[in-house]
């Protein structure tokens, strides 16, 4: 299964030696080339590694490892199985064995456990086990919990062979028009930085080792306070703002992680406006990186920016602008030169190693400098055990990963995060719902319903209505922007029209997937009962809602209360928002009141 390892009497391969020393005496045998090529992190589809990824402008990953000694890479998409990742990996690690001095390679990805399928933030589950987004797991309010799904994550990735986690985001969300609040544990910094610092405790195990997994915290120092909303993946959102001078509150979860031992940071795209931080991205700041994060806060650990700020990328064939925010006039190299002085040690999302190399080269960066990095890249290789031995067993892969005791942990969590916010104490629609109900529905498959209630497919036959639908967005165009969903926070017209008139029917159940603190006022004020999911299943939904299970989630941030109060609220100030409809922490309490499933019903 495994390549025997090459006979070598080298002390960076001496497993007993300190892991300082070998880092030493395989950095002292490093060209140029060799280092720079640790510093690159780019991304990687599963498949024929001497294949060009022209769907996304990438070269080969044997080009990108043999030919530029690259060594790190971020999987994308989902493999069909915990075999065909496992069988994979060990064909890149053997590779990446038989190069030069054999550095093994490093996987990453982005989340890949819940119901987001976004190639620029998150991947679908695929075989992995499934969980409620970031935004349910801080719904339980249990860091027990959270604690678990990562030590859970953490066997299946180490089984597939991922070793670092691009993850947890811990930014804050206080700008309820924000896309990427599906990612956060919501808009209250006490709880995101307990939440975080079991995640990593769960990921990293007590101690960094060869069972660990990376975790690498975003996005320092916090993406939340996005100017009107707007994501900094595209030009106009670049900007973060700060009008209640709360830059402070956001670096509160980084400050719990960096105690918690996270190994990686990762800053965000944004640039910082009206702040004594330079008005730069926070890729190429300085006063940031080595300022802020390295200096007054301590850390020592790899710092990996975002993924594509120095060249232009190709995304499903379209070219897309770097995402140099402020820099924007620099050439790639001047942008290389500034990310490498501003104290990053790692390009996310790109491949361009030959510009590093050449401003070392002509005296622009020091090997010194270089070193600093390599240095830190090299070692957490070594502390992961993947220079001892980077295969997986591909059996153990197949039983470990997505199997029926994390796939049940899974399916009982997006069960606690499922948050009640408002039912009647009595009528067909009050929860729990009583089996056998003559039940019309939507959003929801009918299978799913056999067992709880009788199926019927006009609403003027029903007992009650279940409808799931998700919070409202504005769609955007063109290249990754259609996965974000951004914009408007109200539902359409016509979707509140066609419930005002089935809610006319029936009593009527709604539930709605939150990804975004979506204005629900409209949709209490039709429905009988309102329960919101962060990612859940047809089975963890009607199991709450039939009683099978409690319900007990509580709203990890408010609920504005009109499209006026969403835009008068302060970006970077939790708890902004005037009049909410609901607060922070509801949620009802709705008790169980059956074991299991009526298999007559």
């Amino acid at each position: 299964m495994t390549d025997p390892i090459p006979a070598r009497n080298l002390p960076y391969h001496d497993a007993r030696l300190p892991v300082k020393t070998r880092v030493s005496d395989l950095l002292s045998r490093l060209d140029t080339e060799d280092k720079v090529g640790l510093m690159f992190q780019s991304m990687t589809l599963m498949g024929d590694p001497s294949a060009e990824l022209s769907v996304m402008g990438l070269p080969s990953l044997e080009q990108m490892v043999l030919q530029r000694r690259m060594t790190h890479f971020n999987v994308v998409g989902s493999p069909g199985s915990g075999r065909d990742f496992a069988t994979w990996n060990n064909r890149v690690q053997k590779l990446a064995r038989g190069t030069g001095w054999g550095i093994p390679v490093t996987l990453s990805t982005d989340p890949r456990h819940g119901f987001t399928d976004n190639p620029a933030a998150a991947m679908a589950a695929g075989p992995f086990s499934q969980w409620p987004e970031t935004l349910g797991l801080a719904a339980t309010r249990s860091a027990a919990l959270v604690q678990q799904f990562a030590d859970i994550a953490r066997q299946e990735y180490v089984a597939a062979g991922i070793r670092v986690a691009l993850h947890p985001q811990v930014d804050l969300a206080t700008e309820p028009r924000w896309a990427r609040i599906v990612g956060t544990f919501g808009e209250d910094a006490d709880l995101t930085s307990d939440l975080a610092a079991a995640y990593i405790r769960g990921f990293q195990t007590p101690t960094l080792g060869p069972s660990s997994v990376s975790t690498m915290t975003k996005h320092f120092p916090g993406g939340g306070p996005q100017k009107d909303g707007e994501d900094a993946h595209f030009p106009y959102g670049r900007e973060q703002v700060y009008p209640g001078h709360n830059f402070d509150y956001h670096l509160r979860p980084f400050v719990a992680a960096i105690a918690t031992g996270t190994a990686q940071m990762m800053p965000y795209y944004g640039m910082p406006i009206g702040t004594e931080y330079e008005q730069v991205g926070f890729g190429f700041n300085k006063s940031v990186i080595t300022g802020l994060l390295r200096e007054r806060l301590g850390f020592d650990g790899i710092v990996c920016t975002d993924w594509s700020i120095v060249t232009d990328s190709i995304v499903q064939g379209e070219r897309i602008d770097a995402r140099a925010w402020g820099v924007e006039h620099l050439t790639p190299s001047e942008r290389l030169r500034m990310i490498v002085d501003a104290g990053a040690d790692q390009v996310g999302g790109e491949f361009c190693t030959h510009l590093l190399v050449e401003l070392v080269r002509s005296g622009q960066l020091t090997e010194e400098r270089i070193d600093q990095s390599a240095t830190r890249l090299l070692r957490e290789k070594f502390v992961l055990g993947l220079f001892d031995d980077p295969f997986v067993d591909e059996d153990r892969a197949e039983a470990v990963i997505g199997n029926t005791s994390f796939k049940d942990a899974g399916l009982a969590a997006q069960r606690a995060s499922l948050t009640v916010l408002t039912t009647s104490r009595t009528g067909p629609a009050a929860l729990p719902l009583r089996r056998g109900l003559r039940v019309y529905t939507e959003g929801l498959t009918d299978t799913t319903l056999t067992g709880y209630a009788v199926i019927v497919t006009d609403p003027a036959d029903a007992d009650v209505a279940i409808v799931r639908i998700q919070a409202p967005y504005d769609p955007r165009t063109g290249g990754v922007a259609p996965y974000f969903h951004a914009g408007s926070l109200e539902f359409s017209p016509d979707t509140l029209t066609r419930l005002r008139a089935l809610a006319d029917t029936v009593p009527t159940v709604v539930d709605v997937y939150l990804d975004r603190p979506a204005l629900l006022a409209p949709i209490t004020g039709l429905a009988t009962t309102v329960l919101v999911d962060y990612g859940a299943s047809d089975d963890a939904v009607l199991d709450v809602l039939f009683g099978v299970t409690s319900a007990h989630g509580k709203l990890p941030f408010d609920i504005p209360s009109t499209p006026e109060a969403v835009i008068a609220q302060a970006s970077d100030v939790p708890f902004d928002s005037a009049n909410p409809l609901f607060r922070f922490g509801h949620g009802l309490d709705i008790p169980a009141t059956n074991q299991g499933r009526d298999t007559d019903a």
